[in-house]
């Protein structure tokens, strides 16, 4: 059986530890055959390299990661490359299921027919994450009625902060961040603190997310058997 490398970011925030866990729990209930290993690319460990080179037979990994960033480009890339029998998938993001849930949050938190969305991400320098997170924009914004526009954390602009306040100048009522991060922890502080008068919680152990995640594992597992048959 192919294992199943759950790789986050890590976080000093034990409530964002928390909802990693609950995460990895919820992806083992939906492939309860397959050992999942948790692997981590800053602040916590084990390394998602310290795991590649002790897991035994072939093994996924799938970055607990919403967009394309330097982590996925490098970090998981390298250590997927240490060995033939083991692939890195894309991340989680962008999804249908995710847009799902951020939907279900922005409901939740009472989204008004005149407020204005904020899609509130992390960002990375990296261009491939802001074309993510563009793309997940494209997917919420079917589901809602409200306009929706994208922030960002750090790394890319607009920020937050900026996002929210162009959109109280063209009109808005109120402004909501709808935070799409993973887990609580500092980037989800930085979305609660750029000025929003309603900032949903963070995506979180959800079902729907933990389905993404044995997608993307399975897609993996058929990576790597067509890979290993070339060889």
């Amino acid at each position: 059986m192919t294992t199943l490398i759950a790789c986050s970011h890590g976080t000093r925030f034990p409530e964002g530890r928390d909802a990693i866990r609950a995460l990895v729990a919820q992806v083992q209930t939906a492939l309860p055959d397959v050992t999942i290993a948790q692997a981590f690319v800053d602040v916590e460990e084990p390394s998602v390299d310290e795991v590649v080179a002790t897991v035994e037979g072939p093994a996924v990994i799938v970055p607990l990661l919403l967009s394309a960033g330097f982590h996925t480009g490098v970090d998981i890339a390298r250590a997927a490359r240490t060995r033939h029998d083991v692939v890195a998938t894309d991340p989680l993001g962008p999804h249908e299921l995710l847009a799902q849930t951020l939907k279900q949050r922005l409901e939740e938190s009472g989204l008004h027919d005149d407020d204005h969305v904020v899609l509130a991400a992390a960002g990375s320098s990296r261009p491939a994450a802001a074309v993510h997170v563009e793309q997940m924009r494209d997917l919420l914004a079917p589901l809602l009625r409200q306009p929706l526009t994208v922030g960002y954390a750090a790394g890319a602009v607009p920020r937050i902060a900026t996002a929210v306040q162009a959109a109280r100048e063209a009109g808005a009522a109120r402004v909501v961040a709808a935070s799409y991060v993973l887990a609580p922890g500092f980037f989800a502080r930085e979305v609660a603190a750029a000025g929003a008068d309603v900032v949903t919680p963070p995506l979180g152990a959800d079902e729907r997310v933990a389905r993404v995640v044995a997608e993307r594992y399975r897609s993996g597992v058929a990576a790597l058997e067509a890979l290993q048959s070339t060889r």
